[in-house]
Order: C-alpha cells, then structure tokens, then sequence
C-alpha cells in the first residue's frame, strides 16, 4: 500500500511559523524527487561534449542516499536530529564536485540547527547561511556563476526577508526569487556559459530543490513513500565466497535512441560477456541492467545506439564484502562505547580502519585493469575504481582509507571531480588522510613514482605537487553529443581530443588527429611520452598510434602501456 502526504497547515496548526524533524524530512526527500525527475534536463546543460559524470546524475546519487536513509527510518523526533542523519547520508554518498557542494550545503544547515527540536523561519534562514559558508570554505578557489553563487544569493535573500516577517513559506519563496535570478544570471558570469547560452547545471539543480522544498510547504507537491515491506528472512551472504561472484560489475544505464539499430544485437552481445541481463525499450529509450566484469565494454557498445543518459556501475564483491563484514558484526558483542579520539562520524557499511603496519600508505582512483596493475606496482594499498562516468563516493574511499594498513594515507583522485569527495574522508577517520589533487591518471603515475616509505608524510607532499607540475595530459575520447564549443564544430562520435583539459579539436580520421595533437605537445618540448590505450582499442592500433605520435618527437623516449581504460581510447602523458 502507498502512502501519500502533504504539508497541511490545517493538521500542523501554526507549523508555517517553524520546521519540526517531521516537515524538514519530507522537503528533503521532495527535494531529491524533483531533482530525480529532472536529472537528463540538469545533464544536458553540462556544455563539454566530453562524457563524464554528468552534474544531474552527480547531485541525484548524492541526494539518493540521504532519501534512502529517510524512507527506511522514518521520522527523527527532532529537527536536529534529522537535520544530521541527512548531513552524513550526504557526506558519505558525495559523487562529483556538485555532489559534494550539495552535501556541505546540507552539512552547514545541519550545524546550524543543532540542539533545535524546531526551527523559526529566522533559524532556517541563519542554517541556510551556514551551509553556503560550508560549501565556500571547502572549495579552493570559489568560482562566481555556480551552484555557490546561486546558493549564496539565495541565502541572503532569506536571511533579509526572516527580518520582516515569521512565515517560513515566505523566506523559503525570498529565497527561491533570488536563486531563480542568479541563476539567469550565470550565464553572464562564467565565460563558458556565456559561450554556450546556458545557465549553470548545479544552480539548476539547486534551484529544482528549493521549488520542491517550497512545493512541499505550500500543499503543491506531496511525499510518496511505500508501505512497509513485508518481512521477510534476512539473506545470509555467509553461506558464499566473494569468489563466487562470477561477474564482479553490476552495471546499469539508460541509452537515447539516436539510430534504429536492432536492440537484439545489443542484447545478444552483453548476454556474451555477462548475465542477469535486463533490457527495456520505448520509442526513445533503452534501459539496461546486465552484471558484467567489463562494464566499458558494455558502455562502450551501448554508445552505438545513441547517447548515454545515465550510468551507474557497482562493484557487487565490495558490496559482498561489506555486508558480510556486517553480518559477522551483528553477531558478535555489543560494541564498545567510543574511545576518545574516534572521529564524531562513522559511515554505516565502512569498515574500521585496520591497525597501522607502516607510516605511510596510498589509494588510487582509476579504471582499468591495465591502470589498476600499474598504481599497484608502484605502492597503491588499495584500488577505488572509478573515473569518468564512474565518479566514486566518498563513501567507497573512505572504505578503501579504513582498510589501508598504515597511520598516513596518501589519496589519489587521478580526476578532478572526484578530488572534492576525496577530502571529505579526513574527519571520517582515525587515520591520517593527505588528498593530493591529482586531475588526471598520469599525474597520479608521475606522483606514485616519488612514493619512499621512508619519507615524511610532509616532504612526500612536496615531492608529489613538484611531480604533478611536470606532467601534462592528453586524453582522446568520444564526443558524446553534438555541439559547438571555443569555435569547434562538434559531432556525436567523433575522436575528441584534450590537452590539460582544453579542447584540441574533434577528428573523424586518426592521421589528423595525430598531426593535430603532435602540434599541441610540440612547444612543451617533451622528454618523455607514455601512451595508455583503452580497453576497445586493439594492440595493432595502439602501437601505429603510438608509433605515429613518437614519430614527430624523435628525441623523445616513447612507451606503450596497455591500461584497459574505459571512455578514453588514449590517455597519453608529456613529461
């Protein structure tokens, strides 16, 4: 049975003049419903045809962990309380950089309603403020014409109007004016967006959340939840191996149409290198389930019939892992009450961090199993996969953090959208933990090389910034919509090429894309060139590319690295 409700003044009698757990719960889960319907509008306005963890899909996988948490305890009996269950929801499901922004600002309005079993319409707006000083704080260098700004103006504009009036609905609707007009606005202030005619993605999205939050308050938009499940035995994971797990990756995406391709095809080919295959068509789209052990593969030929909508890949031995780990948990004695020093949070389903064998230790970030191989060789502890299309949460490093056996842990992002929820490990831990903002994988290679056990975490630092300043990236990768970008004229499917995150250009014939791309390195006067091909691209193809590239930089050491990447075809590094 559903169970649906709305904000009623008439059943919480003089509620519009504060927010109890109650209400406050239900706007957050309206909030993350309205975002959920609107994720491919939010994405499409991501103006870089590069494909990537999308702002829409980011934001909804954050928020999708705060819901999940609400709709499976229920109400908090305080605001407060409530207010902080989202808070670490958030933090411990933060994807991507509009993710992470999203959860501070949920963060900040948390501590500003601690010890408050109520809010007045004054104590939201103040929260309110907390939150976008939250988001501020935590991002290096603050960009104007983004979700920050929009969240920003918007609470000021609540904070100005809870001086002149009570009503909460009337500084939630301030607030919602002033964000609408910032976000018109940004496309004035950031370059790219004026280049594009768009308004910033995340201060879409955040802007979605406030009319539901509003929508919610007014009566205009109602809660659905479903009713409690029937009990059922709880399954023993116990009773398997994680070996067992013949295929590792449970992969899940959402293709548009975009040719009239038989989808049996598609069907025929990931039943090959999978199972538990679910394909469901329409006139515009096709969603797919399939567990894989090569989840690019599968993205890769999905990307044949039209663009790529949503993506989401699992890794099914890690969630084994844990819930196993969970399980004996259970049965063992009641857990000991918190030693002084524990951090304040604990992420349900991370494991605590295992005893320190060593000083110093490293996890990667990267995809491939070429990749993961080499940042293995080089001292990696532990492997997070992820990457492009794949941005991990703060809650899959933190896990791969608490499992690292030493008192420092070195983290490499390798992306720069994945550095932001790297940095959200640290008060999550006992251990030690250093981000070094590694944006793409040779950057972290470079940086790996300089790992000494024996070195200061301090000295290591340095060590790794002086690396990542010699390294430049080149990346050659599909352009996964059309598009018209810096002067480029830009079509689905053509080689897209990059140079420290610039476009090069797009390229339908490789020759030209090499002569284009050797032009690009040639001021940098290389010394080195290291060339990782991905998983689709055959050995012969690699080595001409690389032969072809090396060719135009005869003083220049040459190297082939197989590194079984998904998405970029090359990722080619200049040292």
């Amino acid at each position: 049975m559903e169970r649906v409700h709305y904000y009623s003044a008439e059943r919480y009698g003089t509620l519009r003049e504060y927010i109890d757990g109650a209400v406050f719960r239900d706007m957050v889960l309206c909030a993350y419903d309205a975002l959920s319907a609107n994720e491919q509008t939010i994405n499409e306005l991501n103006v870089f045809p590069v494909p990537d963890g999308d702002t829409g899909t980011n934001m909804c996988l954050t928020m999708s962990s705060a819901a999940a948490d609400l709709r499976k305890n229920g109400p908090s009996p305080t605001l407060t309380a409530t207010a902080d269950r989202v808070a670490s929801a958030l933090l411990r499901g933060a994807r991507g950089n509009s993710g992470v922004i999203t959860s501070l600002l949920f963060r900040g309005i948390s501590k500003g309603l601690k010890k408050l079993e109520t809010a007045s319409a004054a104590q939201y707006a103040a929260a309110m403020g907390t939150g976008v000083d939250a988001a501020y704080k935590a991002v290096m260098k603050p960009a104007e014409g983004t979700i920050l700004t929009v969240s920003r103006l918007a609470a000021e504009a609540a904070k100005n109007c809870a001086e002149q009036t009570a009503d909460v609905e009337e500084v939630l609707e301030s607030a919602l004016e002033s964000a609408r007009v910032a976000l018109a606005d940004t496309v004035h202030q950031n370059p790219v967006l004026t280049k594009a005619g768009v308004v910033d993605a995340g201060g879409h999205g955040y802007v979605i959340m406030l009319e539901a939050m509003l929508g919610y308050l007014r009566g205009q938009i109602a809660v659905s939840e479903n009713g409690p499940a029937a009990a059922q035995k709880k399954a023993d994971f116990s009773a398997f191996a994680t070996e067992d797990i013949k295929y590792t990756y449970c992969t899940e995406f959402i293709v548009r149409k975009a040719n009239g391709k038989n989808v049996d095809l598609l069907r025929a080919y990931l039943d090959n290198i999978g199972d538990s295959l679910v394909i469901v068509e329409d006139d515009e789209i096709i969603k797919t389930h399939v567990h894989t052990n090569d989840p690019g593969k599968a993205l890769t030929k999905a990307l044949s019939y039209g663009q790529l909508i949503t993506v989401k890949v699992e890794n099914m031995r890690e969630q084994h892992t844990s819930l196993d780990a969970k399980a004996a948990e259970e049965k063992s004695a009641e857990p000991e009450a918190p030693a002084s020093g524990e951090p304040e949070e604990e992420a349900p389903g991370v494991p605590e961090p295992v005893a320190a064998e060593k000083a110093i230790g490293a996890v990667c970030v990267c995809a491939g199993d070429g990749l993961e191989e080499l940042f293995l060789q080089l001292g990696a502890d532990q492997i997070v996969s992820g990457g492009q299309t794949m941005n991990p949460s703060t809650e899959d490093i933190l896990r791969a953090v608490n499992r690292t056996p030493a008192e420092t842990v070195f983290v490499f992002p390798n992306n720069k959208n994945i550095i932001m929820a790297a940095e959200q490990c640290a008060p999550l831990t006992t251990k030690r933990v250093i981000v070094i903002p590694t944006k793409t994988v040779p950057q972290g290679v470079s940086a790996m090389m300089r790992l000494s056990p024996d070195s200061s975490p301090e000295s290591l630092t340095e060590e790794f910034s002086e690396a990542i300043g010699t390294v430049h990236t080149a990346q050659v990768t599909y352009a996964a919509r059309d598009s018209e970008f810096d002067g480029h004229d830009i079509h689905a499917g053509e080689y897209l090429t990059l140079m420290d995150g610039g476009l090069v250009g797009s390229f339908q014939d490789v020759k030209e894309l090499v002569d284009r791309l050797a032009e690009t390195i040639e001021p940098l006067t290389p010394e080195f060139i290291t060339v990782y091909y991905g998983q689709e691209v055959a050995d012969a193809d690699a080595q001409s590319f690389s032969d072809a590239l090396g060719a135009r930089f005869g003083d220049a050491e040459t190297a082939l690295i197989r590194g079984g990447q998904p998405v970029y075809y090359y990722i080619i590094s200049v040292e």
